[in-house]
């Protein structure tokens, strides 16, 4: 008998459980971890106390799903860029427009991993830990697109890529999105410019 025939298979997340986290989730995003208590969380999920204790054990637990789930819809959404784009510039430059499109939304309040990081000073705080990750992450697709795109220095391109990514979402939230998002579009294309053409 093999291995995969003696494995269990996965259980999938009661509905407690995917309750908790949608409504943590738009919380944590719209108003602040820290702002948001587990009692606000469990009245507008509509479950008891003791279901939220069973289900997460403490809201550092809830927290750090939070983030591991937003890494997830990110590396999802890349992933699904990857199978539509022809090429490694079509994906920089469909990320460029989904950045953009980002900041248009009624309900965008800037980058939820930036957020999350200013919430969380401490360097080894477990949240700070799988920001790092997913950044660290981030920034090797960004390499590998702009290495596959034949970028000359795509290690240096992927940061600066990031930052004016960074920057685009810090500044539509907190100031003039047509400016922030102006800027970004230059920076990014300019990165795209550098590539060898195809």
């Amino acid at each position: 008998m093999t291995d995969q025939a003696t494995r269990a298979p996965a259980r999938r997340p009661s509905h407690a459980r995917v309750r908790l986290l949608e409504i943590a989730d738009e919380l944590f995003y719209t108003d602040g971890i820290n702002s948001v208590g587990i009692d606000r969380i469990i009245a507008d999920a509509g479950v008891t106390k003791a279901t939220f204790y069973k289900q997460y054990g403490s809201k550092d637990a809830l927290i750090l799903e939070y983030i591991t789930g937003r890494d997830a819809a990110v590396r999802a959404a890349l992933a699904a860029l990857l199978d539509e784009a022809p090429d490694a510039v079509s994906v920089l430059a469909a990320l460029v427009d989904a950045v953009v499109s980002d900041t248009a939304r009624a309900n965008f309040r800037g980058d939820p991993f930036i957020n999350a990081a200013a919430e969380f000073p401490a360097p080894t705080h477990p949240v700070r830990l799988a920001i790092a990750d997913h950044r660290d992450w981030f920034t090797g697709f960004l390499e590998g697109q702009l290495r596959a795109a034949g970028h000359p220095q795509p290690g240096a391109a992927a940061d600066e890529f990031y930052l004016l990514r960074d920057g685009a979402m810090a500044g539509s939230y907190a100031g003039d999105v047509i400016a922030a998002t102006s800027a970004f579009v230059r920076g990014a294309h300019r990165i795209l410019a550098e590539t060898p053409r195809r």
